[in-house]
């Protein structure tokens, strides 16, 4: 889930983190199953540390599985730009209070924004963020879905529409809402912490 990065280790050597969450035990690397072995070493790869939701997620293999699979299809099968992506997953957990998320994501939000303030505007208040106003009615769905689900009304779709997304867009937008809602959840119940790589990237 963040595959940016520098000064850890590399995919032949990948390490879960003791202190990945406090409240659950992080599993051996060497006891995981090969496919949970073979993901996170291109994620450490790729980052250049191994991010630490693996390291959480690794406590259950089958829900590991699917919860990257469904992560995957959200970056990867959409009608958003990463960007976007990443700026609804930071407006989302800045609301729940999800630090990892508010770190790992924010970090994102730098690098795929190439915008070193973004991350820290949208944690604090969206609404005052130098966003333009499609992506504030974007946010402000993905908050009033986050906040006050059963007052989501046809109208704020149409809004969307009006903000010149497409049908697909509208579904994206809900999708990456629901899961972060999960994940920001289950994050701050496992006691997740972030990386400390994540805390200075995209700040340059």
């Amino acid at each position: 889930m963040a595959n940016s990065g520098s000064d850890a280790k590399s995919a032949t050597d990948p390490e879960l983190n003791d202190d990945a969450m406090a409240r659950f035990p992080v599993p051996e690397f060497d006891d995981l199953p090969e496919d949970l072995q073979d993901r996170i070493a291109a994620e450490t790869d790729g980052a250049g540390f191994t991010p630490n939701v693996f390291s959480a997620m690794a406590y259950k293999p089958s829900h590991f599985r699917a919860f990257f699979d469904y992560h995957d299809a959200l970056v990867e099968d959409t009608a958003l730009e990463r960007e976007e992506i990443e700026m609804i997953v930071v407006a989302v957990s800045g609301v729940n209070h999800c630090y990892y998320c508010n770190v790992a994501h924010g970090a994102l939000v730098r690098i795929y924004a190439d915008d070193p303030l973004l991350a820290d505007q949208l944690v604090a208040n969206y609404r005052t963020a130098d966003i333009n106003d499609a992506h504030r009615k974007m946010l402000d769905v993905a908050v009033k879905l986050t906040e006050r689900p059963t007052e989501v009304e046809r109208d704020d779709l149409e809004a969307l529409r009006e903000a010149g997304f497409s049908e697909e867009a509208l579904w994206d937008i809900a999708s990456v809402t629901a899961f972060y809602n999960l994940s920001n959840r289950l994050a701050m119940f496992a006691e997740m912490q972030p990386n400390k790589e994540f805390h200075t990237l995209g700040r340059e």
